[in-house]
């Protein structure tokens, strides 16, 4: 079946000597891998459409098994965020993680603008550890990893919460923290701030800011948790670790 699709290129793989593998993020049909043939050749009118981080249209031969990028379009090629290295290290993240926890297949139009939203924000903004967060919040959702950060992962009340237990799996309250020695403590503000993360797009807010000290406490659970939990290690985050970014 010919369709087209519009998303973007979360991933790219050299398939033998003149094709590549293209994992797209698509508004239609979620996640799909397709083969772009000859895309690796210098004059092919497949090179442009088949860069990291491409928003585009594809004209795509659907198949149960290895579908064909027939031809594309370029909407966006994101160029500012692949000519800056802390952009596209931003960006290679939440694109690894969206390929390696989402199934195949499988359409999710509120993740899709989440991604939307999150990579014009790489590529306008300098700093884009706090939409980074809050996507990868979206993406445990989806995946059915999701954190409990509304009520006390135990006793489910939702007073006096006062911890991050990653071995529970969210967060605890005053009563219940004991029951987890290693449980990470807590300001209201970060618990505020987590469910909010949790709870609104990207779209709902506008410039934001948090302490230094705040965030890193935030990007400490969330490596933590996808750690115990996500089943998948992340080769990007090596290099977010490299340029201090974490």
């Amino acid at each position: 079946m010919l369709k087209s699709i519009t998303g973007f290129v979360i991933k790219t793989q050299n398939y033998r000597d003149t094709h590549k593998l293209i994992t797209l993020f698509t508004k239609e049909l979620g996640k799909v891998t397709a083969i772009a043939r000859g895309a690796n050749k210098p004059n092919s009118r497949m090179v442009a459409i088949t860069q990291p981080f491409v928003y585009g249209n594809f004209l795509t031969y659907i198949s149960s098994g290895l579908s064909t990028i027939q031809q594309g379009e370029v909407e966006d090629s994101n160029r500012r965020i692949r000519e800056d290295i802390i952009k596209t290290t931003y960006a290679s993240y939440i694109s690894e993680l969206t390929w390696k926890t989402l199934r195949d297949r499988e359409a999710n139009s509120y993740l899709y603008r989440q991604l939307k939203h999150t990579m014009k924000w790489i590529s306008d903004h300098d700093e884009s550890m706090i939409p980074m967060m809050m996507y990868e919040l979206k993406i445990y959702k989806i995946a059915g990893i999701s954190p409990v950060i509304d009520s006390c992962v135990l006793c489910q009340t939702h007073k006096e919460l006062e911890a991050f237990s990653i071995a529970e799996g969210g967060l605890v309250c005053q009563k219940c923290r004991n029951r987890d020695p290693h449980s990470v403590y807590l300001t209201p503000t970060l618990i505020k701030l987590l469910q909010m993360f949790n709870n609104v797009g990207i779209d709902q807010v506008g410039n934001i800011s948090i302490k230094k000290s705040n965030e890193q406490t935030l990007r400490f659970i969330l490596d933590e948790y996808y750690d115990r939990y996500g089943g998948y290690p992340l080769k990007t985050r090596k290099v977010l670790n490299q340029l201090d970014l974490l």
